[in-house]
């Protein structure tokens, strides 16, 4: 296959569903905004599609904490289809509020394929403040999501993105290469001269992959929001630094790598 399609899953309370479908088609996809509704009437089918997005936002108002009344619905109407979708060698990625439905629906991080149980949370912010800023970020190459984006800047926000489980699992995690990003001192911390870890996460982490060849991948910073090179916060101050060093000033933002990544895993 050479041009996956993308089901980018929308609903009451989602916000980024746009720029996560522009996103996906920018880097090469055909993405389409399919609502939850849709999925559990049959309109539209997740078999057809090769890759899941869960975007960004406050799903339901997030009135139960963030992304469990979506996932009830999820697991309540599609378990059966979904678990279907994630055997087939799909991908899948949730951004934000996306990663914590993903979480709440026991996809990730899916210790010994064990889809369905909830072994992580993603709490308040130790500030306990909505938090939004940019933060510097560490991926490895563990999943097909993360391949060579290395060190990378991505702006974060939300309130309740401080990954927390057991030391068990947390072992297992680092054992298994399972902690796909983390957040690190970098360029834009020194820039704006604040703290690498902006929500008091466990062991820094940012987003994780799942026990299966990473095909699952969650992240609470939002790479739709860095896609182009004018979208990074001190962009002008790079420019000159690109200029004064003769090299050609980038387009792509730092955010685009990872969406090039998920539809370049089907051809």
């Amino acid at each position: 296959m050479a041009t996956p399609r993308v089901l980018v899953l929308t609903g009451y309370g989602i916000n980024c569903d746009e720029e996560t479908r522009f996103a996906f088609e920018r880097a090469g996809g055909i993405a389409e905004i399919v609502h939850i509704n849709d999925l559990i009437e049959g309109h539209k089918r997740l078999n057809d599609y090769q890759v899941l997005a869960f975007p960004g936002g406050f799903s339901y108002g997030d009135d139960t904490g963030s992304g469990k009344a979506l996932a009830s619905r999820i697991r309540n109407n599609l378990w059966d289809e979904l678990l279907r979708f994630i055997e087939e060698n799909n991908l899948a990625i949730g951004i934000c509020n996306g990663f914590q439905v993903m979480v709440n629906l026991g996809l990730l991080p899916a210790l010994n394929g064990e889809y369905g149980k909830v072994q992580a949370a993603l709490m308040h912010n130790d500030s306990a403040r909505y938090t939004v800023r940019w933060v510097d970020l560490e991926f490895n190459d563990q999943s097909s999501w993360t391949k060579d984006v290395g060190r990378i800047s991505l702006p974060i926000a939300h309130g309740e993105g401080r990954f927390y489980t057991d030391p068990k699992t947390l072992a297992h995690l680092k054992t298994k290469g399972l902690i796909a990003t983390r957040y690190v001192d970098g360029e834009i911390c020194r820039h704006q001269r604040l703290p690498a870890n902006p929500t008091g996460t466990l062991e820094d982490i940012a987003g994780i992959i799942d026990d299966n060849g990473g095909r699952l991948f969650g992240i609470m910073p939002h790479p739709e929001r860095a896609i182009d090179f004018t979208y990074l916060p001190h962009w002008t101050w790079l420019r000159e630094r690109y200029k004064r060093k003769g090299k050609e000033v980038p387009a792509e933002g730092p955010g685009m790598k990872i969406f090039q990544n998920g539809v370049k895993y089907f051809k």
